[in-house]
């Protein structure tokens, strides 16, 4: 009886093959070491203006600072999404070590303390996350002008990154014949298992024009049908550069 009950157990156990490494390490870019900080403040809409100017006063600075390992990727404003909302995306080069660094030479710099104690009067909420970028992806850098943007934020199913991944590689290569595709990323720390891919358009019709032409070729309702169901829920924004954002 013991034997068939070892048995009837070992039915239901199910056998997973021991994984060698993280899912960050399988999925990330390894030769530049990046590590990237996407913000999320909701402005008060009385002070949406004034937070704009606070931001173009500050930020570019320490952009521009090589004593700081960072770099301002891309800042904007949401246009349609989350209304009065600004979104900061930055560049850590170095990864960690290089955000500690940042971190500790801004509570030092009384021009950028300045600037989060007069920001924090103009917020209603913020949030964070880190992300590390997909290998597969460009690495985002400045663009010129005019263009919108879109940000598409995935909450995927807990398991599924890989999975995610692999489907994500083939496609990517659909979505560049208008160089459209900006920059993909995963988040490391904060909300978990979420994917933010950046895209950039002249407008919003020729992103209508560019994502239905990606219907015509090869692959893609492959790529939609097998990843739409990792999916737990999915956000879009269109948003604006801010005057001094390096991707215009």
């Amino acid at each position: 009886i013991t034997t068939i009950n070892n048995h009837i157990s070992s039915l239901f156990v199910r056998k997973v093959d021991p994984r060698k490494d993280a899912h960050s390490h399988l999925l990330a870019k390894k030769e530049d070491n990046n590590l990237y900080k996407i913000q999320f403040h909701n402005v008060k809409p009385e002070c949406l203006d004034a937070y704009n100017q606070l931001c173009e006063d500050v930020l570019p600075s320490i952009h521009a600072d090589p004593e700081y390992p960072c770099e301002l990727v891309g800042t904007w404003n949401t246009w349609y999404g989350e209304q009065d909302q600004a979104v900061h995306l930055w560049r850590y080069r170095g990864g960690y070590p290089a955000l500690t660094e940042v971190m500790n030479k801004l509570r030092q710099n009384k021009v950028f303390m300045d600037y989060r104690n007069e920001r924090g009067k103009m917020l209603l909420s913020r949030r964070n996350q880190l992300l590390l970028e997909f290998s597969f992806w460009n690495e985002p850098v400045p663009r010129s002008g005019p263009n919108i943007y879109e940000l598409r934020s995935y909450q995927l199913r807990p398991g599924t990154m890989i999975e995610w991944g692999n489907y994500w590689a083939r496609a990517i290569e659909i979505r560049q014949q208008n160089q459209e595709a900006v920059g993909g990323f995963f988040s490391q720390i904060g909300r978990l298992y979420t994917v933010h891919h950046l895209w950039a358009y002249k407008d919003l019709l020729s992103r209508e024009d560019t994502r239905n032409a990606a219907w015509q070729r090869d692959g893609w309702d492959e790529v939609v049908y097998y990843t739409v169901p990792l999916i737990q829920h999915m956000e879009s924004r269109i948003m604006i550069p801010m005057k001094t954002s390096p991707m215009q």
